[in-house]
């Protein structure tokens, strides 16, 4: 497709956008990078096409890819963790970096319940055993939420969402996030070692920093609960893995729900997957039917507020 008539090229690092988003982008060329994009994928599709902008859905931007075009102005996440972005790389470059802040705030929510309740009643477990031709009414006994402590690492728009369900369900909440001046009504602020020790559910809810790389690890993993369930709909690079499998091995954690791993795409085989107490899913808390239009639109339109700021000034 010629770039004629276009005000720029816009490089997809995926193989689709949602339609209301390919309509706000009408005026530029999309270029789509496929499902599964590397770096030399990247590069080159940057070389040839010159884009003013990425819209990062799979895969990272690093300063390579940032320097392969000379037009490039901003790069924005079709969702809300820019890890896989180089922000130190763009902003010695003058290149903005922007997130669809909120845009999948309700999916990943609802998905972060979805492996509480997993792991507290034992639903997948329970479906593995019937379909295995047992019936273990006798002898199993779920995790009753109301009146336990669900102890959050991030109280943005996300991990509030998760905490006024914990607070319909009867549950104490306590929360820990540096930037958060203050709680929702019902939630108690606390420091990092408190929400560890006191959770009997803890669900992690905070982009992944140099600081806080592998955060739950043996020592932090000691200090929580006999018996306590962690959920991670974040990051992997939160948690180390290797401790997180002794703990779920020995007992220590009752179970554990995870949406995101270490290493991604997750590949077999991996000790996680020959573990029966926690429950996978491939990182898709933030993909749903309405996440997918409002996190395209909100990419969308971060491009536009950036490139069409610049050309007006030009």
């Amino acid at each position: 497709m010629s770039a004629a008539g276009k005000k720029g090229v816009v490089l997809v690092t995926g193989a689709d956008l949602a339609p209301q988003a390919i309509d706000i982008l009408r005026d530029y060329e999309l270029v789509f990078a496929g499902a599964k994009p590397t770096e030399d994928d990247l590069l080159t599709l940057s070389a040839q096409h010159q884009p003013v902008a990425i819209i990062v859905r799979y895969g990272g931007v690093t300063g390579r890819i940032m320097d392969a075009s000379k037009a490039l102005r901003v790069i924005s996440k079709h969702g809300t963790g820019i890890d896989t972005i180089d922000s130190k790389a763009a902003q010695e470059r003058g290149i903005a970096v922007k997130a669809a802040v909120g845009a999948n705030a309700p999916a990943v929510a609802e998905h972060t319940w979805a492996l509480i309740f997993a792991c507290a009643k034992n639903v997948t477990g329970l479906d593995r055993r019937m379909r295995q031709g047992h019936w273990d009414k006798s002898t199993h006994k779920s995790v009753e939420l109301q009146g336990r402590t669900l102890g959050q690492v991030g109280l943005g728009a996300i991990g509030r969402r998760v905490a006024l369900t914990a607070l319909s369900l009867g549950m104490r909440v306590i929360a820990h996030d540096p930037f958060a001046s203050q709680a929702p009504a019902g939630v108690e602020l606390a420091d990092l070692e408190t929400v560890f020790a006191q959770s009997d559910v803890l669900s992690l809810h905070c982009p992944l920093t140099d600081e806080n790389k592998r955060m739950v690890n043996a020592q932090s993993l000691a200090r929580m609960k006999d018996g306590a369930i962690l959920v991670n709909t974040a990051r992997g690079g939160l948690i180390d893995e290797a401790a997180l499998v002794e703990a779920l091995n020995s007992g220590k954690l009752r179970a554990a729900g995870l949406d995101s791993f270490a290493q991604e795409p997750f590949t077999a085989p991996h000790p996680l997957q020959d573990i029966g107490n926690v429950v996978l899913s491939p990182h898709i808390g933030g993909v749903s039917d309405r996440a997918y239009i409002a996190m395209g639109t909100s990419a969308a339109s971060n491009v536009l507020a950036v490139v069409e700021a610049e050309q007006a000034l030009a």
